[in-house]
């Protein structure tokens, strides 16, 4: 397993990280423990959650999650083997549930989070407290284009300082921000650096062979400011494993039991997954093991964030750490991306 500085700490992630929305909704614990029991096998030492998880938030599973990662450290004991991030929710439509509404990224709702969070994990310290994402009103969640509004939204410099005080006192090591654009990332690192305050280490966004808007403005962010992508979503909600070719929904598979999950499902993300799928099989590789290599390799990557329902998709999903891909495929890559670029942002 690769490993690769976290931000400019001096903590070393593994290039891939295991993600864990799916427990306590579409995995039971026994079943995430064996995830983790795998992944940690691996090499891998990076896993991240978050208050939210699971998706789809219900008010039924809230916090399972976390509660499960919790019951693994009191289990096996080994909390020090792991960097653990996991992530506050910011305001947003069907999540009222979540500490009753009270999501404003202030002193007040920072602190009740990342105090429940650091309960259900059984845990002293959370390694990286990230932003799930912003609490003002702009492009995140596949919205592209920019629709200025007035509004009343905490301060930054108010966020900054609570996670200051929260790192002071030990609750956290570091912080990272989620779903951000060019203008939060760079406002908040900006701030960071006149005011003394804890750096931003890496900014955890979608990117995928279908989504690749963040290249355009972040990427040269992450790079310069040493502020790397955790990439989310690598297969596009297991799109790009070619499992759903030709309309197929196969039984307890995401997109077949959730509705709400249409990001990468519209007709143009449709045909040119069908065209990623049909290159890895020219070349004779594995559609899901492609896409994963793809983003891993990618110099603004921090850490690829892989999940899965099943521990035969954990493993598949850990044998892309193998592959490089070659030149011919990387350009065949190119040219479906020109042809067809960020079909599903």
């Amino acid at each position: 397993m690769e490993f690769r500085k976290l931000g400019r700490t001096d903590l070393k992630v593994s290039a891939l990280c295991l993600g864990s929305m799916t427990w306590g909704e579409q995995n039971s614990q026994a079943e995430a423990f064996a995830q983790m029991d795998l992944a940690r096998a691996a090499g891998i030492n990076f896993i991240d959650t978050a208050e939210m998880y699971p998706v789809p938030p219900r008010a039924e599973t809230y916090s399972s999650t976390e509660q499960i990662i919790g019951n693994y450290f009191k289990i096996r004991g080994d909390r020090t083997n792991w960097i653990l991030a996991s992530k506050i929710a910011g305001p947003g439509n069907s999540i009222s549930h979540i500490r009753d509404g009270q999501l404003k990224h202030n002193h007040t709702h920072i602190v009740a989070a990342l105090d429940s969070s650091l309960k259900r994990l059984q845990t002293d310290w959370i390694d990286l407290y990230q932003l799930h994402w912003p609490e003002r009103s702009t492009n995140f969640f596949g919205q592209l284009g920019y629709q200025h509004k007035e509004e009343d939204f905490t301060p930054l410099e108010e966020t900054l300082e609570v996670l200051a005080e929260q790192v002071k006192a030990g609750k956290i090591r570091h912080i990272g921000l989620s779903n951000e654009t060019p203008w939060g990332t760079m406002k908040y690192l900006q701030l960071a650096e006149s005011q003394g305050w804890p750096r931003a280490v890496s900014i955890q966004n979608p990117y995928n062979l279908l989504n690749r808007t963040f290249e355009v403005g972040l990427a040269e962010v992450a790079l310069r400011e040493q502020c790397g992508l955790l990439a989310y979503s690598p297969m596009a909600f297991g799109m790009l494993s070619g499992k759903y070719e030709g309309g197929a929904r196969p039984a307890n598979a995401r997109i077949s039991l959730f509705s709400r999950f249409t990001r990468y499902t519209n007709p143009q993300a449709v045909a040119a997954c069908s065209r990623y799928v049909a290159l890895a099989h020219e070349h004779g590789l594995d559609p899901a093991q492609m896409a994963l290599s793809f983003v891993s390799a990618q110099p603004f990557v921090t850490s690829n964030i892989i999940g899965a329902t099943t521990i035969e998709q954990l493993q598949s999903n850990l044998i892309s750490t193998e592959l490089k891909l070659s030149n011919e495929v990387l350009a065949g890559i190119e040219a479906i991306h020109r042809a067809q670029p960020n079909p599903a942002p």
